[in-house]
């Protein structure tokens, strides 16, 4: 189960079907707290406007985020020395990238309609992942040795980033 707070408030609750209705709402219960509180957060920020791209669209931008992604990964790459197999453009809901263990790194397209600064973020934490496939402290003093400043572009792009998914 999991629970996120969109910008205007909304809140959402997802729920495998295998979870009973009494379940969830002990889920919800148990993070009332939390939800109060991010609610109050994101209250502040204008809600998520839905932009519908016909397939032409959606290709240039897929074109796009990958020309940018092919130009920073070894831009990046020159301060990590990392290799990694293969690098798609996808079409993901909820992510703006992943890493398998294969090295194989994925970039949703939306990446394209992003401020540089949050594009380069999303490009070298999926690079740090290969060379720690985690978020524990050594990942993240990964990504600091080039992205010094990353916790704010992190909570920036969580606060905004819904915008563009």
């Amino acid at each position: 189960m999991s629970i996120s707070v969109h910008p205007g408030g909304e809140v959402v609750v997802t729920v495998p079907k295998h979870i009973s209705a009494a379940q969830a709402d002990a889920f919800v219960q148990k993070k009332k707290e939390w939800i109060e509180k991010k609610v109050k957060l994101m209250e502040k920020y204008s809600p998520k406007v839905k932009i519908t791209l016909n397939k032409n669209e959606i290709t240039a931008l897929k074109q796009k985020a990958r020309a940018f992604v092919e130009e920073k990964l070894p831009l990046f790459n020159k301060h990590y020395k990392y290799s990694w197999n293969t690098v798609a453009i996808r079409r993901q809901k909820t992510r703006w990238g992943s890493c398998s263990k294969k090295g194989n790194l994925n970039f949703n397209y939306k990446i394209a309609l992003l401020p540089e600064n949050l594009a380069d973020y999303i490009v070298v934490h999926e690079l740090c992942h290969l060379g720690e496939f985690n978020h524990s402290e050594r990942f993240w003093a990964l990504v600091a040795q080039t992205i010094p400043d990353y916790k704010e572009r992190k909570r920036t792009l969580k606060i905004n980033g819904t915008i563009f998914q």
